[in-house]
């Protein structure tokens, strides 16, 4: 099995620090007193099954979600504090473009809102060049976004995110309907991010994507199972993949709640 490089490492502080973090939606508790690390300028994989809590941790973490108990501290401050709005980058599941707007004129008003003002327009148009080459849509720039395939509309969306040069990019199930190709060139370019200093935090489904992480947070049913790297738990666990570790795991996890209370 082939490890992932490590960046060069970090002194500063971790990018994302939770302790204690649990968020209840009516009688319901979504996620169970959560701790957990992201350092910064690496790619933490945030594993587990559809409806195990991943969704709402990460909407805690860019502080969109309500109800939020414990500790949740994200670049140096609360989450949700209005200074982090320009630091993270946000891609959601479903992409967030305009249909009727082309590519460049989606980035345009985009980079607009973030950067308003005249004397700023050429450092947007710098950002929205770079963008464009980030995600490689370049030749693309004039296609109307309605007009584009589900994994070209997903690239304008992380073109999008990156326009304001994040310190956080936080991901949610980016890889979901794509094609082994288009799969690869995505996580090429997060390597390429992360080496450049921007912090990832990648939700996903797909197992074999944890080997491209560095680090890993796996989840099921509202609770951490593990928060360490991909070699450390296949170490720990015995076992050759992140898949096969992560089904130790649970069943490890099983054994002690059928565990008899003395």
């Amino acid at each position: 099995m082939n490890n992932v490089p490590e960046p060069p490492q970090q002194t500063a502080p971790d990018a994302v620090h939770a302790a204690g973090l649990t968020v209840v939606r009516g009688t319901r508790t979504v996620l169970h007193d959560l701790r957990f690390t992201v350092p910064r300028g690496r790619i933490t994989g945030l594993l587990g099954p559809s409806g195990c809590g991943k969704s709402t941790l990460i909407r805690a973490i860019t502080g969109t979600q309500a109800k939020v108990t414990g500790t949740l501290d994200v670049l140096g401050s609360p989450a949700g504090h209005p200074t982090l709005r320009s630091r993270i980058g946000y891609v959601t599941q479903a992409p967030s473009v305009y249909d009727d707007l082309t590519v460049e004129q989606n980035l345009d008003y985009f980079a607009a809102m973030l950067d308003p003002g005249r004397a700023a327009a050429d450092r947007r148009r710098e950002h929205v060049t770079r963008a464009l080459a980030d995600v490689d849509l370049t030749s693309h720039a004039d296609a109307l976004a309605g007009n584009l395939s589900g994994g070209q509309r997903s690239r304008v969306s992380l073109a999008v995110a990156l326009l304001g040069t994040p310190d956080l990019l936080v991901l949610d199930e980016p890889t979901v309907g794509l094609d082994p190709v288009l799969r690869r060139d995505l996580w090429n370019l997060f390597h390429g991010l992360a080496d450049r200093g921007t912090t990832l935090l990648v939700s996903s489904h797909v197992m074999d994507e944890a080997e491209r992480c560095h680090r890993l947070l796996l989840m099921r049913e509202g609770r951490a199972l593990a928060d360490d790297t991909p070699e450390n738990l296949r170490t720990r666990t015995a076992t050759d993949t992140v898949e096969a570790a992560f089904l130790r795991l649970v069943d490890e996890a099983d054994d002690r709640t059928k565990e008899p209370t003395r």
